[in-house]
């Protein structure tokens, strides 16, 4: 795998960034709160997904469950474009049975959108123990470095309510094909350093298809 560059040189000491899979289990650490495995998507992956997004309607599958052959009959079964799905299908399920592998869950949540706009534009944190994010088409989702957050920003805008992000030139955006996991504040003690990170802007016409797992 190639690894695609990150925003900066240097990591936050609460990333953990790498280009092997054996990043992953770093978000275990207490002092981790986003792992990223940088990749560069598989030339049919990224030809998969993107025949996925030549469709003009709304589009998105949700899946709570163990990831089997139930999953890929599923995915394929609701693809808008299922005779070009297999090398998505292959690479979302491998995701999936990883999450359920590592998190050592019988069944995960799973949810593919095609994104037209952003979906949470504002910075925030999750109210989970831990996701699975990745991006196959599109912008990534943008996270901040902790010295560039002031959590007292956090929540529902109101008139004194201080801005979150200290220093707006620290954004981090993952690439598409970055495959992170982020805990939320419902990771045991993390109730107060979840990841803030929002999601991409998209310009007119844009289209972002978007994966998220949860083991449940």
């Amino acid at each position: 795998m190639t690894a695609t560059a990150s925003s900066t040189t240097l990591s936050p000491i609460h990333a953990a960034m790498g280009k092997d899979i054996s990043v992953l289990p770093r978000i275990f650490e207490d002092s981790i709160n986003i792992a990223v495995m940088q990749r560069r998507l598989p030339a049919d992956v990224a030809l998969s997904a993107t025949a996925q997004c030549q469709t003009e309607r709304p589009w998105q599958f949700s899946w709570l469950g163990t990831p089997d052959d139930n999953l890929i009959e599923e995915l394929r079964r609701r693809a808008p474009q299922p005779e070009a799905a297999n090398a998505l299908i292959d690479d979302i399920v491998s995701l999936a049975q990883a999450v359920a592998y590592l998190f050592e869950s019988q069944t995960v949540g799973i949810r593919l959108r095609i994104l037209t706009e952003a979906m949470c534009p504002r910075f925030h944190c999750d109210n989970l123990p831990v996701r699975l994010v990745t991006t196959y088409l599109g912008p990534g989702s943008e996270w901040l470095p902790e010295e560039a957050v002031n959590r007292d920003g956090l929540g529902a805008p109101t008139p004194d309510r201080p801005e979150i992000v200290l220093k707006p030139d620290a954004v981090q955006t993952l690439k598409a094909g970055d495959i992170a996991l982020i805990k939320g504040s419902g990771w045991e003690g993390c109730e107060h350093s979840a990841l803030v990170h929002r999601s991409p802007s998209l310009n007119e016409g844009q289209k972002r298809l978007l994966l998220t797992i949860d083991p449940a």
